[in-house]
């Protein structure tokens, strides 16, 4: 848990993906042989200290990576079929051209009965640039699984709309220009800089606010998640 709090500072999917994982791993006999597909810095590594974790990567992007079993394309796994009880695959699928061949060399790996958890985003900013491909609905996703062959377990969101809000008034904070050099008219800039500056303080404010009421309380009567959360099984 000390390792991920820097990642619980206004964002609270990371909050929920951590305590959704945990339960996964805790819900994982003892012994059994765990993938982490697109692991990167494999930051949920120590939830399953008594399985036997793999991970895999592509290792392409400008980023720390932590050691892989497997460095390879997610199309193409160097593993023999039904070899694995479980699967970790959170925040990839976003990153990958052909999201079904991807699903359905996964589905190739995993044990008859085998469960797989799976996390991607519905609203989320362009990243890990250039390999940056889709978002998707719960509908595209049951779309996907049942066409691979998985059966769908839950999906769900991962946060509540207050997550959602939280995240858009943090970009706003960060991105909404306010410096001279950011406008090519300076009249524009000196009428609306003032509002602009005053909005982005405001819009830090609200992010800390809604983050904070999505962590007490999920609200998803309405509007959108950030994250698709899904426990599929082949």
């Amino acid at each position: 848990m000390k390792k991920l709090k820097k990642h619980f500072k206004i964002n609270s999917s990371r909050y929920y993906l951590y305590l959704e994982i945990k339960h996964f791993a805790e819900n994982i006999n003892s012994g059994s042989l765990v993938l982490d597909a697109g692991a990167g810095d494999a930051p949920y590594k120590e939830l399953f200290k008594d399985i036997n974790y793999h991970s895999t990567d592509f290792g392409k992007v400008n980023k720390i990576y932590a050691p892989c079993t497997y460095i390879c394309d997610l199309v193409s796994i160097p593993i023999r079929s039904n070899s694995y009880d479980a699967i970790i695959f959170t925040q990839v699928l976003e990153h990958v051209p052909e999201p079904e061949l991807v699903l359905k060399e996964l589905f190739r790996i995993l044990k008859p009965g085998g469960i797989m958890f799976f996390t991607s985003p519905l609203f989320f900013s362009e990243h890990e640039i250039p390999y940056d491909f889709y978002r998707y609905t719960k509908f595209g996703l049951n779309y996907l699984f049942d066409k691979v062959g998985f059966s769908i377990e839950r999906i769900n969101w991962l946060e509540g709309y207050f997550g959602t809000l939280s995240y858009q008034y943090k970009r706003e904070s960060r991105d909404l220009p306010y410096l001279p050099m950011q406008f090519s008219n300076k009249l524009v800039f000196y009428l609306i800089a003032p509002f602009l500056l005053i909005h982005k303080i405001l819009a830090f404010i609200l992010s800390i606010l809604f983050y904070k009421l999505d962590r007490y309380y999920k609200y998803t009567n309405s509007g959108y998640p950030k994250n698709y959360l899904a426990i599929v099984k082949k």
